[in-house]
């Protein structure tokens, strides 16, 4: 069916240009091969090329994808909503002191307020202000299980060291539900495998929780200083930003299935259905297969002339992959 349609396409296309400059003078252009890629999966654009960016008032920190948009938190206490066919913002909304990590619930969008000790609460449809929940003393990043929001802090302990915990709220009306250890220091990443949820510690571990009651499963070493995490189905995936890899690790016991070298610098991570995308401080973003590993590919993280960049956040949208960026001179969220 899809090669009919393809097909009709092609005969389809010509004849449509031809009546058009029948009518209308049309300047000469040269002409663009796109390559077998593009065809495939409808991209009209370079694949994978850097600088099909979007600007930003600030610095970016998570993204999270709606099903129609994608929201970016920035650092002037605002969330941005951007349509994924062209970038247009449709709206900019308040939320709290340094917005960093960022959800979605099926109908609601929540931001980790890392400034304020909350989480904010807006309607996706509209931007609304639903309500805004203590959420602890620093929370950063966010998770949604299906019924529970799950926020990692970083708390101040006994003689200045840090202490990391993950709060659980209620998603229907932000009541707090408990909070538990995030078994290590200066927790980043959180992921929810379908029944459990992990959490990335810069200690070199990720410890795996019950979402059910928080209790603990296993902690599990990865690397170091380890900072984003995704699930791909059935492994957990965790950017290792001290030691320039990715470890993969088996969701049903935390098993070591590998550890790959990857980026300089690899803080953040997103699964696109067959790969997994890693972004990184070093204006780079990289991607690797899910199911062995392989490096696919390095792909430079720029917009023009303004040098490099690194990664805040990132989310996939069903076709491409977005990555919130900050520059030296520019603030950006580009799509791949």
């Amino acid at each position: 069916m899809r090669k009919l349609i393809g097909l009709y396409a092609l005969l389809l296309v010509p004849a449509l240009v031809e009546a058009a400059q029948a009518t209308t003078p049309v300047t000469p252009v040269t002409p663009v091969t796109p390559n077998p890629n593009q065809v495939a999966i409808l991209r009209w654009y370079d694949v994978n090329q850097s600088g099909i960016g979007f600007p930003l008032a600030a610095t970016p920190g998570g993204v999270a994808f709606d099903g129609t948009n994608i929201w970016v938190a920035l650092s002037d206490g605002t969330v941005v909503k951007q349509r994924v066919s062209d970038g247009t913002v449709m709206g900019a909304y308040a939320v709290g002191v340094a917005p960093v990590g960022v959800a979605y619930d099926g109908a609601n969008i929540w931001v980790a307020n890392s400034g304020s000790g909350t989480v904010t609460k807006l309607k996706a449809s509209d931007g609304s202000l639903v309500g805004t929940y203590d959420a602890g003393p620093a929370p950063w990043a966010v998770a949604f299980d299906g019924a529970n929001i799950w926020v990692t802090n970083i708390v101040t302990g006994p003689g200045g060291l840090y202490v990391g915990t993950v709060t659980k709220l209620n998603a229907s009306d932000g009541s707090f539900v408990g909070t538990y250890s995030a078994q290590g220091a200066q927790p980043r990443g959180i992921a929810f495998d379908g029944a459990n949820i992990w959490v990335t510690n810069m200690s070199g571990t990720v410890a795996k929780l019950k979402a059910s009651d928080g209790s603990l499963v296993g902690t599990y070493a990865t690397g170091p200083s380890s900072w984003g995490v995704a699930f791909d189905g059935e492994n957990i995936w965790v950017a290792n930003r001290g030691g320039g890899s990715v470890t993969k690790l088996k969701a049903s016991d935390g098993s070591l299935v590998g550890t790959y070298t990857s980026m300089p610098v690899p803080t953040h991570l997103v699964f696109d259905g067959a790969n997994i995308w890693i972004g990184d401080d070093n204006s780079l973003v990289g991607k690797v297969r899910a199911s062995d590993g392989k490096d696919l590919g390095q792909y430079p993280l720029s917009w023009g002339q303004y040098g490099w960049a690194t990664t805040q956040g990132m989310a996939f949208d069903g076709a491409n992959v977005w990555v919130a960026a900050h520059g030296p001179y520019v603030n950006f969220v580009t799509k791949m």
